[in-house]
């Protein structure tokens, strides 16, 4: 499993201690600041994976603390916001100050570092040449996928499928995201997307023992590993 090195800027102690505790049990490294000033200087010293971000924070709030982030960082770092305020507009405030992700208070620990998990992969991607999820190899220069060695052949939507899924694993992907990834506002035909779910499952788990790509009846796709099993 991916293990990540997270910064968490969080002023109630009690969240700390339970987010930490999960996220190291789970083999995750992680870093604390109880105030904004004092995660911004992290964030900009040292290397992580991502930031977990409160907003409501002593010194520099939330927002601040983003914005700075993204003005000053030598590269691109996932933040993601967690926060009790969770109306639209907070959220679209998140998003202009250049938060990757939002999650509101309160919520499951299980969720938080499933879209940990799905930043941080998403960040290999945009970074790393090859990408390796359990058994999967992706080459993205030469967009060339590999099971356990076996060179897969895929299409090109077929091969975006399986990008968006692996690099948001292990959140399921409903199909109006995968719609919206594929083919934007452009209008296809409904069935369209069910006829390259086939083409995948047919050319990434049909010739194995095990099948990766999995159903998730009522919400959308997502893979499973042998090991998990």
């Amino acid at each position: 499993m991916l293990t990540l090195s997270i910064l968490l800027i969080e002023d109630h102690s009690d969240i700390a201690k339970n987010i930490a505790h999960y996220m190291s049990e789970r083999g995750h490294s992680m870093d604390f600041a109880n105030n904004g000033q004092q995660g911004l200087a992290l964030a900009l010293a040292n290397y992580y994976d991502l930031v977990i971000l409160d907003i409501m924070l002593p010194k520099l709030d939330g927002w601040q603390v983003c914005k700075l982030i993204r003005e000053k960082a030598e590269r691109q770092l996932p933040i993601l916001m967690l926060t009790a305020r969770d109306t639209l507009d907070d959220k679209v405030q998140g998003f202009q100050f250049g938060a990757d992700d939002y999650l509101t208070k309160p919520f499951s620990l299980i969720e938080l570092e499933m879209r940990c998990l799905a930043l941080g992969r998403r960040r290999a991607f945009s970074t790393e040449k090859v990408v390796t999820l359990g058994a999967l190899t992706i080459d993205r220069n030469a967009k060339r996928v590999k099971r356990d060695g076996q060179l897969i052949q895929l299409p090109k939507i077929p091969y975006t499928i399986l990008q968006v899924i692996v690099e948001s694993y292990p959140r399921v992907v409903s199909r109006s995201e995968l719609y919206q990834r594929i083919w934007g506002d452009e209008l296809t035909e409904s069935d369209a997307l069910r006829s390259h779910i086939y083409q995948l499952r047919q050319a990434l788990d049909k010739p194995f023992d095990f099948a990766m790509l999995k159903t998730v009846h009522g919400v959308g796709f997502t893979l499973e590993l042998e090991d998990e099993n």
